[in-house]
Parts: structure tokens; C-alpha cells; sequence
């Protein structure tokens, strides 16, 4: 059981509680342990992780937003289910708001965004030259430094809707982002894809920028609905 945090007083331990909740249930249906689709009742929840049924359930409807959870109204929550349609749905989506945040990013992007994109990409490529031998052990790590090296290349956008609608996207697609990065379903080369997304978009080529990252995207759904299929 993961132990929750002591807090001292009553406002901010509420807070403090629900964030680690909200953390520790988001890590635990992404590493698989709460199934998609499962029910997630509360009272094991709260064994489970040492926090109340009203903190619990505040964390669990923030989660809606993530599109990680779904309510049942007055039956609970559910851990979203994992299908064909939701992949599409996301993955269509992801790709026109992308894009065109990427278009509009290049556009005002300046020197402290080109430098932004250069860093992150440092980091995750460092990162990515583990992956192949310790997908499992550094699949947080990767996560985190490619959610960092998507958001630079987006840093110029002035569209707070779009950057908004993005996060969300991209919040939903870590699923199956995980299960492509672990399961190897395709052969691919993600680091060389993210190379010639950063040297697009520093060159300031939209078209092909914008093209490369759509594509970047697809390979993705491709590799998961192998997965999918090859489960059942």
C-alpha cells in the first residue's frame, strides 16, 4: 500500500492529500495495475492508498478531465476502457490540434524557443539510447522528457485554447503511448523520428514540420492497433 503524505493543517492537508491520490492512483492505471475498464471502488481504494472516501473521490473526478477515468454517476468510477474507437478518436484529434499549434508556434517562435527545443531534445535523446535494452525501467523517465521535447517545439503557440485542448490529448494518449514504447509492437525509430521533427520545425519548414509530426503521431496507432488485435 502507498502511504500517504502527514499534513499539519486542515486546508492544505486536504489539498496535499488529494494531490497525492490523484498521483498515485494516475501511476498505478498507467503501469497497468488498475485494469482499463475496472471498477474502482472506493473502499479498496482507500485501503489501498490511506486517504478518505471524499479525497478520493475529488481525485478521481479530476482524473474525468484526463480522460483516464469515467463516471458512472451514482454508480462510481471506472478506469477508461481501452478500445479501436478511443484510439482513432484521440488520435485524429491529437493530430489536427497539433499540427496546427506547431504551425503557429514556428510562426512567433524566437531565440529562447529554438534554444528551449534544443535542450529538451538533448534530454530525451539521452534518455532514448536506454529504452532499447530498459524500456520498463525508464519508461517514467521517458515519458516526462517526451512530454517536455512535444511541449517545446509547441512553446510559441499564442492560442491558449489550442495548447489547452493539446495538453488534454495528450494526457489521454499516454496509455498507449506506454504500450507502444513496451510492447515494441512495430519497428520504428522514435529517436530519428524526433530528429527530423526538431530540424523541420528549427528550419522553420511548416509544411514538412507539420507532416512529420502527423506522421510521428500515426506510427504510434499503427504499432497499438497491432497490439490490440494481437489481444483481442
Amino acid at each position: 500500500m502507498t502511504t500517504a503524505p502527514s499534513t499539519e493543517t486542515a486546508p492544505s492537508a486536504h489539498r496535499t492529500l488529494v494531490e497525492f491520490a490523484f498521483h498515485a492512483v494516475r501511476r498505478d492505471i498507467l503501469h497497468g495495475e488498475l485494469k482499463p475498464g475496472s471498477k474502482l471502488r472506493v473502499a479498496r481504494l482507500r485501503s489501498r492508498y490511506g486517504v478518505g472516501a471524499s479525497t478520493l473521490r475529488e481525485a478521481l473526478s479530476r482524473m474525468i478531465t484526463d480522460g483516464l477515468v469515467v463516471s458512472e454517476g451514482q454508480r462510481g468510477f471506472r478506469v477508461t476502457p481501452i478500445s479501436s474507437t478511443d484510439l482513432d478518436d484521440v488520435t485524429d484529434t491529437r493530430k489536427l490540434i497539433e499540427s496546427e499549434a506547431l504551425r503557429q508556434s514556428i510562426a512567433a517562435g524566437d531565440d529562447d524557443w529554438e534554444a528551449g527545443i534544443l535542450a529538451a531534445y538533448h534530454r530525451l535523446s539521452r534518455i532514448e539510447e536506454r529504452v532499447v535494452d530498459s524500456a520498463a525501467e525508464v519508461a517514467d523517465e521517458w515519458e516526462k522528457r517526451n512530454r517536455a521535447f512535444h511541449q517545446a517545439l509547441l512553446a510559441s503557440c499564442r492560442s491558449r485554447l489550442l495548447l489547452h485542448f493539446h495538453a488534454l490529448l495528450y494526457a489521454q494518449s499516454e496509455r498507449y503511448r506506454r504500450l507502444s514504447l513496451l510492447g515494441q509492437p512495430i519497428r520504428r525509430d522514435v529517436h530519428e523520428e524526433h530528429r527530423a521533427l526538431m530540424e523541420a520545425t528549427l528550419a522553420r519548414r511548416v509544411d514538412e514540420a507539420c507532416a512529420i509530426a502527423q506522421l510521428h503521431i500515426e506510427r504510434t496507432r499503427e504499432g497499438i492497433r497491432q497490439l490490440l488485435a494481437a489481444d483481442g
